[in-house]
């Protein structure tokens, strides 16, 4: 069974930055892609960024160049840094692996920016 864990998250100053990672295990496939959601409170799921194998990434408008998404293709594993957070950055990550069959989702992790 396919399981997604996410870390790194906490409770940050408006500027400070954190790292998340996530980590999959029970799968024999190398996912094609992998992303960062997040949600934030009385909000929708929302994209962050993701990346395919190759390298390619995408990222909201919202995070460009403050987050950096990457990924260890050989552990099924992949990251987030985020720089110069805000508190509108406030929210539950989710990690996800999409694929034909079904989307895997982490448990979601807190990350909160407040002074």
């Amino acid at each position: 069974q396919v399981q997604l864990v996410e870390s790194g998250g906490g409770l940050v100053q408006p500027g400070e930055s954190l790292r998340l990672s996530c980590a999959a295990s029970g799968s024999t496939l190398v996912f094609n892609v992998m992303a960062w959601y997040r949600q934030a409170l009385g909000k929708e799921r929302e994209l962050v960024a993701g990346i395919t194998i190759g390298g390619e990434r995408k990222y909201a408008d919202s995070v460009k160049d403050r987050f950096t998404i990457s990924r260890d293709k050989n552990k099924n594993a992949v990251f987030l840094q985020m720089n110069s957070l805000r508190p509108e950055d406030t929210a539950v990550y989710y990690c996800s692996a999409p694929t034909v069959k079904q989307t895997y989702w982490g448990q979601g992790i807190q990350v909160t920016v407040s002074s």
